[in-house]
């Protein structure tokens, strides 16, 4: 069976937007190797993520989309499960997402985290590291946080990043990448 000359063009149209598109995702972890710019955000707790309280130390950076969720609650369970191994490799986990501190500290409360959570309510740290994407939600377009991990290491560079995370066995992960790096 032989195409027609419209049916090649189309066919070539289609990889080549696939081709764009696959490049558009490989070009998000462009990230890697970049030095983490000054940033100040509120978190739980009374106090501000700021890079200098952290500095000699990993820093494990966990983008969410929403307190209160599934997904959510379980990756928070996961990280907070295993903060003493964490600590144990000098490494502090902090989950962050565009909810407000006062959201923070009641899904905190309610869940019974050992992590801090940061507020990025002007999503100024999400549009750093990309996370903002365009999501299907009940057949509706959104603009959400992806769920992604980043690893800072302890002089400010972003080491490693995970991106479009399944909450279920990711903390289990980073930690494994953390004892082994």
């Amino acid at each position: 069976m032989t195409k027609t000359s419209t049916e090649v063009k189309s066919l070539k149209s289609k990889k080549s937007s696939v081709k764009k598109s696959a490049l558009q995702t490989s070009n998000t972890d462009l990230i890697i190797g970049k030095k983490l710019s000054k940033l100040s955000l509120p978190m739980t707790g009374g106090k501000v993520f700021d890079l200098k309280q952290y500095e000699g130390k990993r820093i494990v950076l966990y983008f969410y989309p929403k307190d209160m969720t599934p997904g959510c609650t379980i990756e928070g369970h996961e990280f907070t499960k295993l903060v003493p191994e964490f600590k144990k490799n000098n490494t502090i986990v902090l989950g962050i997402s565009r909810d407000s501190v006062s959201k923070h500290e009641k899904f905190i409360e309610k869940e019974k985290y050992k992590i801090d959570l940061v507020s990025d309510e002007k999503e100024t740290a999400c549009n750093f590291f990309n996370v903002i994407k365009e999501k299907n939600m009940y057949g509706k377009k959104v603009m959400g946080i992806e769920r992604s991990t980043f690893v800072i290491s302890p002089n400010g560079v972003i080491e490693h990043a995970w991106r479009k995370v399944k909450a279920e066995g990711h903390a289990q992960e980073v930690l494994n990448y953390i004892k082994s790096n």
